[in-house]
């Protein structure tokens, strides 16, 4: 991981790190004298996937790309710093989309070659020389080609110096090339079995998703394929309970009880599968599981404002899930639909429910009848995706979200905003051109992590900046505030940054 000392977020420790814990599950590998070029797996969650470089005789980093396709080829320039990438997916309907990349890992600059538009397929990669790059492309669609998933064209693009290559300049004509057989090939295990050689590590370890501190300094993880970990103040692991469902989903949420002698955790499981998502309570002196059931409906589960748990019920055609921490209330987005078409505009309100009395078996509290506050979205005729938030102290919500596009997110279409519980009237909104993974608030500020790797720091007086500052070669998944000088950032590649802030 490479941090910018001269910003004011610094890493103090890190949980769960390792060799190659950039990329996460590898699917590629690429060695050329003390170079090695490794390509992780797609990352769902982040919408990316990694390739890091590294030195091969340390293992250490030298620079990381996120690619928003699946990465297939990786080729190192013969000469020059550069790694070239070669990216893609079919779309789902007629095209094989992708991009070039073009990373240099000493000044971490990376550059997307093609022009503007859906890009190419790339599956393989080749430098015949200090000029000359041969790509391997997938046909640009398979509309009436049904050879198209199993063949592909060779193209050769020359430039005279790669290093200064600008953006977008490679035209999509250059692309031209004959038909050749393309079978498409997986190169996961040699991956695998390459850095299992080096490093002698082959831990997997994926997107961290929610994270506590407990007061003696011991901190709680639930992660991708792990239901729930603990991990002592000197930085080793006491304990670790894998989700052994056979879709290894792991753990969504975390409340810890109120006396920190039990946690509950919710457990992903497949689309499909929500209904039956497991809830199960965990002893915080060795993992041990103390209880557990299925609501039989999708949920969220939240800590509310007296530290107890409670679950608030998630009806896709009613509600959506919005997971405001620390509330008095239980918070929905509620759909209000105007016809029995799904696809016919619909009314969003944010609604509350108070949360129900406990009952004897201690388990999380349901919410009771929801009530309307306000129209979700203060802008007329704009319609708004949920995301994370908290109920700060004199009741208002912070929260994120993003405003939905026909063509997806658009710039500033992120946002973070402070509302009035009263008449949902927005006391600042901060706007941004990438969607949030977490937010968490302290008594003065609220710090929201981004899909870009970015952590901004607001103060909840006016939404102002207080300090912002990207994270460079980790994506954060997970933030939990947890003093006014303390964070801890969740990662896609399954670690935890504890960070103190200058």
């Amino acid at each position: 991981m490479i941090l910018n000392v001269i910003n004011p977020l610094r890493v103090d420790g890190i949980l769960g790190d390792r060799p190659f814990a950039e990329i996460g599950e590898p699917v590629l590998a690429v060695m050329a004298e003390g170079r090695l070029a490794v390509a992780g797996a797609y990352v769902h969650e982040s919408h990316r996937a990694p390739v890091a470089v590294y030195d091969s005789r340390d293992l250490s980093c030298r620079a990381v790309l996120r690619s928003r396709f699946p990465v297939h080829a990786l080729a190192f320039h013969p000469t020059l710093p550069l790694l070239a990438v070669g990216t893609g997916r079919y779309d789902g309907g007629y095209f094989f989309e992708g991009e070039l990349l073009l990373l240099n890992w000493e000044t971490h600059l990376t550059v997307s070659l093609f022009e503007d538009g859906l890009g190419r397929q790339v599956l393989g990669l080749e430098w015949l020389d200090d000029q000359a790059l041969r790509m391997l492309l997938a046909p640009s669609d398979d509309w009436q080609d049904k050879a198209a998933r199993v063949e592909g064209h060779v193209a050769v693009v020359r430039r005279a110096d790669w290093s200064a290559v600008g953006p977008g300049t490679i035209d999509l004509t250059e692309l031209a090339g004959p038909r050749v057989s393309a079978p498409r090939s997986d190169s996961r295990a040699e991956a695998k079995a390459a850095l299992s050689r080096l490093s002698g590590d082959d831990e997997p370890r994926r997107s961290v998703r929610a994270i506590e501190e407990l007061s003696d300094g011991r901190i709680l993880a639930a992660l991708a394929g792990i239901a729930v970990e603990c991990w002592l103040p000197s930085g080793e692991a006491s304990w670790r309970i894998p989700d052994d469902d056979d879709s290894g989903g792991g753990g969504q949420e975390l409340v810890v009880a109120p006396d920190e002698r039990s946690a509950w955790a919710g457990l992903m499981r497949p689309y499909g599968q929500q209904s039956a998502r497991p809830l199960v309570q965990y002893s915080l002196a060795d993992g041990a599981r103390i209880d557990g059931f299925s609501p039989h409906h999708p949920y969220t589960l939240v800590r509310c404002h007296d530290g107890q748990p409670a679950i608030a019920p998630v009806d896709m055609d009613r509600m959506t899930r919005l997971r405001v921490r620390r509330g008095r209330r239980i918070y929905f987005q509620e759909i209000e639909r105007t016809s029995p078409r799904r696809l016919d505009p619909a009314v969003e309100w944010l609604s509350a429910a108070d949360p129900m009395a406990s009952g004897s078996d201690g388990r999380p509290r349901p919410a009771g009848d929801p009530q309307r506050l306000f129209r979700y979205s203060w802008v007329p005729d704009e319609s708004h995706f949920a995301g994370p938030g908290v109920e700060i102290s004199d009741g208002s919500l912070v929260y994120a979200g993003t405003v939905y596009h026909g063509h997806g997110l658009q710039p500033g279409g992120a946002f973070v905003v402070r509302r009035d519980i009263t008449t949902g009237d927005p006391r600042w909104v901060f706007r941004a051109d990438c969607a949030a993974t977490d937010l968490d608030t302290d008594t003065s500020t609220a710090y929201v992590a981004y899909q870009d790797g970015e952590i901004v720091a607001l103060d909840l007086r006016d939404g102002s900046v207080r300090w912002r500052q990207r994270l460079q070669g980790v994506f954060p998944t997970a933030l939990t505030a947890v003093a006014a000088d303390r964070l801890l950032v969740g990662t896609s590649d399954g670690r935890v940054l504890i960070c103190r802030i200058r």
